[in-house]
């Protein structure tokens, strides 16, 4: 439970409505605690739901998971991890393939 404030709570409900009509026990829950287990502190937390309630949306072993071990395999610490996915979540809703990767490469070649 991240005790999120009433505001926080409509802005994310406001933002993403379907929050609504998911399971808390199959799908909000172990989403949260994944978050929590990959180094995201309560704060960043609420702010991270607030900013990106659609993340909650994501799958766990599909969606999340990957985009993390990506992100790692990249050189870059748990830490350096949290604060990214904390300043900007939708980071976790791209596609490694169709955004991360290129994006990537063409940091890469501006040399």
């Amino acid at each position: 439970d991240l005790g999120m404030s009433d505001s926080l709570v409509a802005k994310a409900i406001a933002k993403q409505p379907s929050l609504l009509g998911f399971s808390v026990e199959n799908h909000l829950q172990p989403t949260l605690q994944w978050l929590k287990d990959s180094g995201m502190d309560e704060s960043k937390g609420k702010k991270t739901i607030a900013q990106f309630p659609n993340l909650l949306s994501l799958n766990i072993e599909a969606n999340l998971k990957p985009k993390l071990q990506w992100l790692k395999d990249l050189g870059m610490s748990d830490s350096q991890v949290a604060r990214a996915i904390a300043k900007q979540p939708s980071l976790l809703g791209c596609s490694i393939e169709a955004n991360l990767k290129p994006t990537l490469q063409w940091l890469k070649d501006l040399g």
